[in-house]
């Protein structure tokens, strides 16, 4: 198949384009092939270094000479072949990359960043590669699935376990909200641009893994409290996800080779078993929505945002540390005494903590009534019948002070502190983080036993004093 017309978008340092993140720099035209086209995107990936300003160890101009990428067993899924796509004369590939960050301009996966998008790949386009990692995937994910079209992902770094997702976490409204999106027919991670990707990216691929003991635990207790379908095999994928990043993170920061594979691995591990449910349940619980609760706090005061798997990483310690509280609470007793729910009052206090994008929370709670006082009572009767799978949910949990170790050892941050979470919004989180989703978990719990209070001073003193 010829490929006549390929345009490859690339975000550049001098940000001299109308939409700063991403900018169209040069064309492919006559007879390049599909194979050609798609070794010019992996090209662009390995000369990623010249572009963001970063601690790429890359060679600028130099990095991609000599390299070629082996396609594979590709050639039967590509645009027009029979069966597949559009087919014609003339097939359009669309490439975009992502800049990782210059100065102050990045790369936002919201309305702004999805209309540019819509309004740059061509109509006739029959697929889309996706050059970066976290967001350029959400954004050319969820553009595929809209345009009805394939799309694949070249991988420059293990930062996040969205290669082979079915989801994409955008910011509609001000709001982080999952929409359906659909996978990547055909993930590239070449080993030697993984393991070149900036060290604060591998970490926060670490992270983001590392946030699964909390989400499995969220979803393991959703299923005793609220009888949410759980999924013995999916678990499993997401526990073999964990083990091989958490048994190879020294090694991943190292560099060495089968370590970032390994990591690489467990993302994408992570990626299917989403994939498999259909949502993010496996992969994303209480850990993720202090996290994005945090970053719509950081875009709105229009502050540095740190990398997802960063922030899911600091907020895995943060979640771990009210584990451990609940359970001393639990071995103690939990308190009996019911706060009747007034819904009047804690609009106020969500439209305090969320500003612009509080309609959304409050049209969610309007719709589900997870805060009612009904449905409270029913929460904690159960949790009460199921002491003996509630312990044993609890006490599989690694320690926060273990994980934390994990990051420390990869040089991350390991406290909201120190990514410069503020004291108000990371108490903010705790109370209201779980307002976002229609999910149970660690904080809808704490809200039902009124422990918000008693866990939030803690682990003030804990982190900022």
């Amino acid at each position: 198949m010829c490929v006549d017309d390929v345009e490859i978008a690339v975000a550049r340092s001098d940000g001299g384009c109308a939409f700063p993140a991403l900018q169209k720099i040069f064309q492919i035209n006559d007879d390049d092939n599909f194979t050609d086209a798609l070794a010019a995107a992996f090209a662009v990936a390995a000369d990623r270094g010249a572009d963001v300003g970063h601690d790429l160890p890359v060679p600028v101009g130099g990095a991609a000479e000599g390299r070629s990428i082996n396609i594979g067993e590709i050639g039967a899924d590509t645009p027009g072949d029979a069966g597949h796509g559009r087919g014609g004369a003339e097939d359009y590939l669309a490439v975009l990359v992502e800049k990782v960050e210059v100065g102050h301009i990045r790369l936002v996966p919201d309305e702004q960043a999805l209309i540019y998008l819509f309004t740059q790949v061509p109509q006739d386009c029959d697929l889309i590669i996706a050059v970066g990692s976290g967001t350029i995937n959400d954004l050319c994910r969820y553009v595929s699935y809209k345009m009805k079209i394939d799309y694949y992902v070249v991988g420059t770094a293990p930062s996040m376990d969205g290669y082979a997702s079915n989801v994409s976490p955008l910011i509609i409204r001000h709001l982080k909200t999952t929409y359906t999106a659909r996978p990547a027919r055909v993930i590239i991670g070449d080993l030697q641009v993984l393991c070149e990707a900036p060290m604060h990216m591998l970490a926060a691929g670490v992270g983001d893994i590392i946030g699964k003991y909390v989400c499995l635990a969220d979803w393991q207790l959703a299923h005793e409290i609220n009888e949410e379908y759980l999924c013995p095999e999916v678990t499993a994928l997401v526990r073999k996800s964990i083990e091989k990043v958490t048994e190879n993170a020294e090694a991943a920061a190292k560099r060495e080779k089968n370590a970032v594979a390994a990591l690489m691995e467990g993302l994408v591990l992570s990626g299917i078993a989403m994939s498999y449910i259909g949502n993010s349940r496996p992969a994303s619980g209480s850990e993720h929505h202090m996290s994005h609760y945090w970053e719509m706090m950081f875009l709105l005061r229009h502050q540095s945002d740190p990398l997802h798997g960063t922030k899911v990483g600091v907020a895995t310690v943060a979640a771990l540390r009210l584990y451990e509280i609940l359970k001393e609470k639990q071995n103690m007793g939990l308190s009996q005494q019911v706060s009747a729910f007034s819904y009047k009052k804690w609009a106020e206090e969500i439209e305090e903590a969320y500003g612009p994008a509080a309609p959304e929370v409050l049209k969610l709670e309007q719709e589900v009534g997870k805060n009612a006082d009904n449905e409270v009572l029913r929460r904690r009767s159960v949790w009460e019948e199921k002491q003996e799978e509630i312990g044993s949910v609890l006490e599989n949990l690694p320690s926060a002070k273990t994980v934390a170790q994990i990051l420390k050892s990869m040089g991350a941050p390991s406290s909201p502190a120190e990514i410069q979470v503020s004291l108000e919004t990371f108490k903010k989180g705790i109370y209201f983080a779980k307002d976002l989703r229609n999910r149970f978990g660690l904080l809808q719990i704490l809200f039902d036993f009124s422990l918000q209070k008693t866990c939030s001073e803690i682990l003030e003193e804990e982190f900022y004093r």
